[in-house]
């Protein structure tokens, strides 16, 4: 399901209910929540907390999902210190991160979760982190992107179209800033100026 915002608390629940009360297998997904007004996802906390049901409606098989930009900072410094000590960003394991995570979420006034109830409570089973993209993995974003525009695999145009994307820190210069976002982009602008050099 998906709904607009603003909303109140109210509205809220009952869209929750509603939906379930239809299908108790609903799954929500609250995406951009550093965008949410604070306080607002507290309203949720009746769904997720440990009741058989609630006014008669189980949600013990309902799925939340929360996306947020929130946390990337503590990933960031996770995967960099990982990098920095010669291990591999893959070695990264969830209780590496979990509970920085999970702090970083809650004093965030910017999270959409700030103080709330929800990690509080450990009402949230899973914080999963997506880690910063290596130059290595744009690589292979672009080799990707190749075969799904139907293009033969070039090993050189990947390699080049990897270099052109902008890495942080400023000085390492270890991850993607914008993750594959703009290899489609480059990609393109790569392949045209290949195509120019060899006429």
């Amino acid at each position: 399901p998906f709904i607009a915002f603003p909303l109140c608390h109210t509205q809220l629940q009952q869209w929750i209910k509603g939906n379930v009360s239809s299908c108790d297998r609903s799954m929500f997904i609250f995406d951009e929540m550093d965008k949410m007004p604070p306080g607002l996802i507290d309203s949720i906390k009746p769904f997720l907390d440990y009741y058989d049901n609630q006014d008669g409606v189980s949600y013990r098989r309902t799925i939340f999902i929360f996306l947020s930009n929130a946390g990337g900072e503590t990933i960031k410094q996770v995967a960099l210190e990982f990098w920095k000590n010669g291990k591999d960003r893959e070695e990264i394991q969830l209780s590496d991160l979990e509970e920085k995570l999970s702090l970083e979420v809650f004093n965030n006034k910017y999270s959409g979760m700030w103080h709330t109830s929800l990690i509080d409570k450990y009402l949230i089973d899973f914080f999963i982190p997506f880690l910063p993209l290596e130059y290595k993995h744009v690589h292979m974003c672009a080799l990707a992107e190749m075969a799904n525009q139907n293009m033969e695999p070039d090993e050189d145009i990947a390699d080049e179209v990897a270099k052109a994307m902008i890495y942080s820190p400023k000085e390492e210069r270890v991850f993607s800033s914008k993750g594959c976002k703009e290899i489609t982009s480059k990609l393109v602008q790569v392949d045209k100026k290949t195509k120019r050099l060899e006429e």
